[in-house]
């Protein structure tokens, strides 16, 4: 059977993959996975509105409609690469163990100042979630934020090879998703495929200098642009205060910044503030459409969020957590000036074999700082640490702890792995 062409695509006003949100004259591509084939709802999908379907089972093709594909998987991927190979614009690769979601919604918060800027949904950072992305370019966009993630090795080449950045941005590489790369030496390795992908006649790298293994690892022969707090950068920041806010200085050879108050607290997020002002500087944004950028900007879904309470404040940043970004929210937590801090810290997931020394260690740093802690999660209760003073195995069994404990006057860091659900906590300080 003849193969679907990519042409179909630009009969149809964009692609779905779930039957639950098509819309009419869509192309929806049947995707498989462990527990479900999308092959089985062509026919339902072309009723509920499709123009055309892709799937990969031929008994289900008619050639009319629904078109076959040796893989619907790699007609997406091949299709978003096709796509994006029509637009001749600048397009910002951004991976990391940490912070990328984050810096990629600041440098769009930056750029669409003054450009019209495509950024990746949330963190739909995938091999399905960037195809899905590259194929919501058209001819108005001057400018794509990809953002990428990866669980295993090779993750961000495939995502480079479909998305072909010609701006790279590492945000930093640290202890994430262990049980796929086995080591930090392979996240490193994993990491780094971006910047190979990057072409050195008209590539850009953007780095953080004040981070050694990001400033170290950065290959020759490809231009690069420098951020961070010493004179001799690019663009040098200066962290003025955390009131928990970050507050920030930033200048180059031409500008100096007044101080900025921002939305968002700890010292991690101040270097994802510089990365943005360096994608500003770069496109010719001015200053102070950077400046007025960075302080409107206010975060969501759970990353880093201040929420007041009637007598408690909460720092809200339980949407991920590994060593990396758990030690960091610790170390900004340490440096707000209250003597009425409580951290609330669940298990951080998928760290293999390294899981218990990874959990001791943070306990280890609560302990340095002397910040009460209370945990969740089944890694954390089986360790012992004085710093602790409430332990459980689960969020629900905290909820119930709350109810019989009162919390008040206090400023509480939530932070933990998505898995473990510490947002529900929310609701037990105060109305």
């Amino acid at each position: 059977m003849k193969e679907a062409s990519f042409n179909l695509f630009y009969e149809t006003d964009g692609i779905c993959i779930d039957t639950r949100t098509i819309y009419k004259n869509c192309l929806f591509i049947c995707l498989r996975g462990e527990n479900f084939n999308a092959n089985l709802f062509a026919k339902q999908a072309i009723d509920l509105g499709a123009k055309y379907v892709i799937v990969d089972d031929e008994q289900f093709a008619n050639g009319e409609t629904i078109f076959f594909a040796a893989n619907s998987l790699n007609y997406l991927q091949d299709l978003a690469n096709f796509h994006r190979r029509k637009f001749k614009i600048p397009v910002i690769g951004i991976t990391g163990s940490n912070g990328k979601t984050t810096t990629k919604e600041l440098i769009n918060a930056v750029l669409s100042a003054q450009y019209k800027t495509i950024a990746t949904i949330g963190n739909l950072n995938n091999h399905i979630g960037v195809p899905l992305t590259l194929l919501r370019l058209n001819s108005e966009h001057e400018i794509a934020i990809i953002e990428m993630g990866a669980n295993k090795f090779k993750d961000i080449e495939e995502l480079c090879n479909i998305a072909e950045p010609n701006i790279a941005i590492i945000t930093n590489i640290g202890k994430a998703h262990l049980e796929g790369f086995g080591s930090f030496e392979g996240v490193l390795t994993t990491k780094k495929e971006l910047y190979t992908s990057i072409n050195p006649e008209d590539g850009l790298i953007i780095f953080n200098s004040d981070d050694p293994v990001i400033a170290e690892n950065i290959p020759k022969g490809i231009p690069a642009i420098s951020y961070g707090t010493k004179a001799n950068e690019t663009i040098k920041g200066n962290l003025v205060e955390l009131n928990p806010f970050v507050c920030l200085k930033w200048e180059n050879k031409n500008y100096s910044s007044p101080v900025i108050q921002t939305q968002m607290i700890g010292k991690y997020n101040f270097y994802n503030f510089l990365a943005a002002i360096t994608f500003g500087v770069h496109f010719n944004i001015k200053p102070e459409k950077i400046n007025e950028a960075l302080s409107s900007y206010s975060p969501e879904n759970k990353r880093s969020q201040i929420v007041k309470k009637l007598t408690n404040t909460i720092i809200l940043d339980c949407y991920n957590a590994n060593p990396t970004s758990m030690r960091s929210a610790i170390e900004s937590f340490s440096m707000i000036k209250s003597e009425s801090k409580l951290a609330i810290i669940g298990d951080m997931l998928e760290l293999g074999d390294e899981s218990l020394k990874e959990h001791e260690q943070i306990l280890n740093l609560l302990k340095e700082y002397s910040i009460p802690t209370i945990t969740a999660g089944p890694i954390f209760h089986k360790l012992e640490n004085p710093i602790v003073i409430h332990k459980s195995l689960n969020t629900n069994e905290l909820i119930h702890y709350f109810s019989q404990n009162i919390i008040s006057n206090r400023i509480i860091l939530l932070k933990g792995s998505r898995g473990i659900g510490l947002e529900a906590l929310e609701s037990c300080f105060d109305a």
